[in-house]
């Protein structure tokens, strides 16, 4: 853990993306800090031009979202495109009262790198700029003791089950890729049949956009399993579900779950599920993000074969991202410190 005691206050602003949120959690909890969280939506028009609309920004958020009043932040970390427009204004409310914010993107933020102190985004997104730390994979909350609390408190809960455990971790349709009623089925007998052939059970966690059409699905094609599944009820086992987990699969329609399984150090299995018509520039993103996990020897595909293999170490890139704010906010008090350790400029 990164100490960064010229913090005094954090701010995390997020447009309430949970894949966005947790990289930013990540991030600040790498440096050791307890973030504030706000979390923000734009009114017209500012909603629909966002990023380009740049003035204004008092006026530009609902009465729903979280207040940006004083005390300002020493470090603002943001993801998601409705909060550029905060992390403009709070940034440019502190330099009026004399206080330095540094703000750092992390992600694409879809405007030029320069309005921010620092833009972390993956090399997949292509991101170029001298403030611009690119990363394999996206930023994390996986660490070694956070899968070890959740491995404990999930244990007591699937002891029962005979392992190995296979991690399952079910994201749903984007604008990438689509998961219907066929492609749950298919992922369902695929599982299936690992579990078997290697006298295991499964542990299953779904997302948000898996759907409730999808989920029951799942649930009748799972039953009479040796399975754990977790619906939505109650607190999600997902660290405790990757802590235990001896294989990982994971779909392939989020970076970020892909990144986290990878990030555990275990076998990570990726299920294809098919791409929607036309080749979009999102969709070649994915591809590019999921040919280097492979060719990194982080992942293999899934079709219903688990396969233990050795795996290359994992980067640790949100420990970088970390310790590059922090010689950021130390450059910023004048302290003499190395270069910035930039991947690409």
């Amino acid at each position: 853990m990164i100490a960064s005691a010229e913090i005094s206050i954090c701010w995390i602003v997020t447009d309430g993306n949970p894949g966005g949120l947790n990289q930013c959690l990540g991030l600040a909890e790498a440096l050791g800090l307890a973030p504030v969280v706000k979390r923000v939506a734009l009114r017209a028009p500012w909603r629909q031009l966002s990023p380009y609309l740049r003035w204004g920004h008092a006026h530009a958020f609902t009465k729903d979202s979280d207040a940006l009043t004083p005390p300002w932040p020493d470090l603002l970390i943001a993801s998601g495109r409705q909060s550029i427009a905060a992390a403009l204004h709070v940034r440019e409310m502190g330099k009026r009262d004399g206080h330095r914010v540094v703000t750092v993107f992390v992600q694409n933020p879809g405007i030029s790198p320069s309005h921010f102190d620092l833009v972390i985004a993956p090399e997949h997104d292509r991101v170029v700029g001298e403030n611009v730390l690119s990363t394999r994979g996206a930023l994390h909350r996986i660490t070694r003791e956070r899968l070890e609390q959740g491995a404990a408190k999930l244990l007591p809960r699937i002891a029962h089950l005979p392992r190995p455990y296979i991690g399952v971790l079910i994201g749903g349709a984007n604008a990438s890729y689509s998961f219907g009623r066929d492609e749950m089925r298919k992922l369902a007998d695929a599982l299936i049949r690992a579990a078997r052939e290697n006298g295991g059970s499964l542990l299953v966690t779904a997302s948000r956009r898996t759907g409730e059409e999808n989920m029951a699905v799942l649930r009748s094609a799972l039953a009479g399993t040796s399975c754990f599944l977790w619906g939505g009820e109650g607190d999600n086992p997902y660290f405790g579900l990757l802590g235990l987990a001896d294989h990982i699969v994971v779909t392939n329609d989020s970076v970020s779950m892909v990144s986290e399984a990878v990030a555990t150090g275990k076998p990570v299995h990726v299920f294809a599920l098919p791409g929607k018509a036309g080749r979009s520039r999102k969709s070649r993103k994915f591809a590019r993000f999921h040919a280097d996990m492979a060719q990194a020897g982080w992942t293999r595909p899934f079709e219903g074969v688990l396969q233990g293999y050795d795996r290359p170490a994992t980067p640790q890139e949100t420990i970088r991202a970390a310790e590059t704010v922090r010689v950021l906010i130390a450059r910023e008090k004048g302290d003499e410190v190395p270069p910035m350790p930039f991947a690409k400029k």
